[in-house]
């Protein structure tokens, strides 16, 4: 998911912008944010068994999530240019807080100590590729295909499952594989702050916005990660 800001349309007013190292801050500090929302709807809802309550008693509640999830994500990729930044911050919230409940249910799955062991490892590989992103000199803009294409295999793959069990004998190797993609992404999407930061600085609204949509995706880089080391270094409750 992503969005090109040289499409957007650079009718605001300029004003003195905030610093570079004020702009990658603050986006990181959104995509804590929805992290701190996620885990915290995620335990609420295991800890009451809300989550199972909902998944039991509202036939296709995962569809309804996984719609909800798509729904917000295409508006902000194509609407966020219109959307005020109080609308952009809104369904930021609101997709964090829908993700909650797939949050809680590796709470159901996996042991407490295993799921905040693997965020830490989540962590320091994220911190690491995001630390790469910003200080390299390199333009990772090549990678973007390479990907697209990754992510597209991906999804295509966890449908692809759901109707053959028989693949999911290459989970293992498909959760390495798809490790390796959101750690490129991470290196890839932090650059890309940059690149926002530098096409719209003195637009403050703009630069608002896409520091919520680049929150967003960072945000999906570090729970992709975290789920698919989850799978492979988690250990499942008796």
């Amino acid at each position: 998911m992503s969005f090109d800001p040289y499409e957007f349309d650079r009718s605001y007013g300029r004003n003195v912008p905030e610093t570079l190292g004020q702009y990658m801050a603050k986006t990181f500090l959104w995509m804590m944010v929805g992290l701190l929302v996620s885990f915290g709807v995620g335990i609420v809802g295991w800890s009451t068994d809300l989550t199972w309550v909902v998944y039991r008693d509202i036939p296709g509640f995962h569809l309804i999530l996984l719609v909800g999830t798509l729904i917000i994500s295409f508006t902000m990729v194509s609407r966020i240019e219109r959307m005020s930044v109080g609308t952009a911050i809104t369904l930021f919230l609101v997709f964090s807080a829908l993700f909650g409940f797939n949050v809680s249910l590796f709470m159901y799955a996996y042991q407490i100590e295993s799921i905040l062991l693997v965020f830490l490892v989540t962590a320091l590989y994220f911190g690491a590729l995001a630390a790469y992103g910003f200080l390299t000199k390199s333009n990772l803009s090549f990678l973007r295909p390479i990907l697209l294409f990754g992510l597209v295999f991906l999804i295509v793959f966890y449908f692809l499952s759901l109707f053959i069990p028989g693949l999911m004998a290459f989970d293992r190797l498909i959760s390495m594989g798809a490790i390796a993609i959101f750690l490129a992404y991470t290196a890839y999407d932090t650059q890309r702050i940059k690149d926002y930061y530098n096409y719209y600085a003195g637009y403050p609204d703009m630069l608002a916005k896409a520091s919520i949509f680049s929150a967003l995706q960072l945000y999906l880089d570090f729970l992709n990660l975290f789920v698919r080391l989850l799978s492979i270094l988690g250990r499942r409750r008796s």
